[in-house]
C-alpha cells in the first residue's frame, strides 16, 4: 500500500483515524514522561555529587548535607 492511500484511508475512515490519534497520543505522552524521569534523575544525581563535593572540600558538614538530602526526600 502506498503512503498516500494510507492517509486517504485514515481520513475517510473516522474510527481508524480516532484509534491512530489516541494511540499516537498515548505513545507521545509515554515518551515525554520517560524523558522527564531521565532528566529528573540526572538532576538529582548531580545535586548529590555537588553536596558530596562541598562536604569533601569542607564548606559543608556531613550533617548539613544529610539534612539537605533528607529534606528533598520528604517533600
Amino acid at each position: 500500500m502506498d503512503t498516500q492511500n494510507i492517509i486517504q484511508e485514515l481520513i475517510h475512515n473516522k474510527e481508524t483515524l480516532l484509534m491512530v490519534l489516541i494511540t499516537g497520543g498515548i505513545v507521545l505522552c509515554s515518551f515525554f514522561k520517560a524523558v522527564t524521569n531521565i532528566v529528573t534523575g540526572l538532576a538529582r544525581e548531580r545535586t548529590r555529587r555537588d553536596i558530596a563535593a562541598y562536604i569533601a572540600e569542607g564548606t559543608m558538614t556531613p550533617e548539613q548535607g544529610e539534612r539537605i538530602i533528607n529534606a528533598r526526600q520528604r517533600s
